[in-house]
């Protein structure tokens, strides 16, 4: 936990970042190019036709190679194509720089779900993970303030604030892609910062797993294709990455548009949320880790997050109203990702449950491109932003109920 989690931890929360930056850097971006809320919706959208294409392959990398090689070249690539964006000069170039991101960063996430499943029981693995997704609001809590100061600060050589906040946020995960090679650690059998008990232990844990999954048949990349519980999970997490995608995204927008707020208490609102949602993730998955149990842990969030986001609608312009609803969404709306995310090596193993964490995710993101466009358009030719809440709720409200219809199968591993 000490020697991998707080390393992660920081490279998913710099990825994060360069994704979710734009919803800052469009308060300057848009006047500076003439862009819509449609054109930005469909660049953010765009991200994830790139991320859904090496997915599977690289979620099956970090199975069967090297974890640490291919993180490196996620993070390297990443951090390059994110600088450049900041010199993107008209819509074309902006959706191309957008595929190239999500391309590049395609098979970090679901990659560091199979690494994780490398070095924590099967018990184990809600809480640990629970510290990994915290990073996603966390991202969010540290990356925002940091790009709105330099979006009003940064203004060198002449280059607007929004092109240095791509420009300076790329720069660390190219650093961290080379402190990797030599950091990272891919299988318990290559730990010698592991004392050689700890580690004989851990072996026989992780094999006992394997043993059992092995026996059930539920090994190879078809089974996780044939799983039914693969389709439910990748029906629930597309509808869940629709909504929370376009509110990352367009959050920023929502509080610059409350009136008679400063900028410094929209950063505050903006955030505020995900502070929330850092709490709701770590009680979520140490609650299912305590009890075992992962259906409810999935369902009840998403739920409450449907009816938050009502709420959100129905308070109008009441500040304070709109602000407690939003906290409440930020409780809940990614509460769900420790415990989803166990599900696949619930009742898959080795390359079946790779492949299955790979495209649950690759066709769940495929939300984060329908989410921002469609939230985006309605905006445009609306000219509200309630339409494209009404949308998110609906949104939420199906995968919760989806969610239900969840089955964790009695014969979860026991490590003894």
């Amino acid at each position: 936990m000490w020697r991998l989690m707080p390393f992660l931890i920081i490279v998913y929360m710099l990825a994060y970042i360069d994704r979710a930056n734009l919803g800052v850097a469009k308060l300057q971006m848009q006047t500076e190019l003439h862009f819509s809320d449609a054109t930005i919706g469909l660049g953010a959208g765009i991200f994830f036709i790139g991320y859904f294409l090496l997915e599977i392959p690289g979620s099956l990398i970090v199975e069967r190679f090297s974890a640490r090689k291919w993180f490196a070249r996620i993070m390297i690539t990443w951090g390059l194509v994110a600088a450049l964006t900041g010199l993107i000069t008209s819509s074309g170039q902006f959706y191309v720089a957008r595929l190239l991101l999500g391309t590049a960063e395609a098979g970090f996430f679901p990659g560091a779900i199979v690494y994780l499943s490398h070095w924590f029981r099967f018990e184990d693995r809600t809480r640990a993970k629970a510290w990994f997704m915290m990073t996603q609001p966390l991202s969010v809590v540290v990356g925002t303030p940091i790009s709105r100061w330099i979006l009003e600060n940064v203004h060198w050589h002449g280059m607007a604030g929004w092109r240095w906040v791509f420009v300076l946020e790329g720069i660390p995960p190219v650093v961290l892609g080379i402190v990797a090679l030599f950091y990272l650690t891919d299988r318990v059998e290559d730990a010698r910062w592991l004392p050689e008990d700890e580690k004989r232990w851990l072996q026989g844990e992780l094999q006992t797993e394997a043993i059992l999954r092995t026996a059930a048949g539920r090994i190879r990349i078809l089974d996780a294709f044939r799983h039914p519980q693969t389709i439910l999970l990748m029906c629930v997490f597309f509808l869940i990455v629709t909504s929370n995608q376009a509110i990352l995204f367009f959050m920023p927008s929502i509080t610059s548009n409350m009136k008679g707020v400063s900028i410094v208490w929209q950063t505050v609102v903006t955030i505020l949320p995900y502070l929330c949602s850092i709490v709701g993730i770590l009680v979520n998955g140490y609650w299912s880790s305590r009890t075992g149990e992962r259906r409810w842990h999935t369902a009840v969030p998403i739920l409450l997050t449907s009816v938050s986001l009502a709420g959100a609608i129905l308070s109008g312009d009441r500040l304070a109203l709109s602000i407690a609803f939003f906290c409440m969404v930020g409780f809940s709306f990614q509460a769900y990702l420790p415990v989803l995310w166990t599900l696949p090596t619930a009742y898959l193993g080795k390359a079946a449950a790779a492949t299955a964490i790979g495209t649950i995710n690759s066709f769940g993101n495929l939300g984060g491109f329908v989410g921002p466009y469609l939230f985006g358009y309605l905006k445009t030719v609306t000219g509200s932003f309630q339409s494209g809440l009404l949308f998110l709720t609906g949104c939420m409200l199906l995968s919760g109920l989806l969610a239900t219809r969840i089955h964790v199968e009695s014969d979860h591993v026991k490590s003894t």
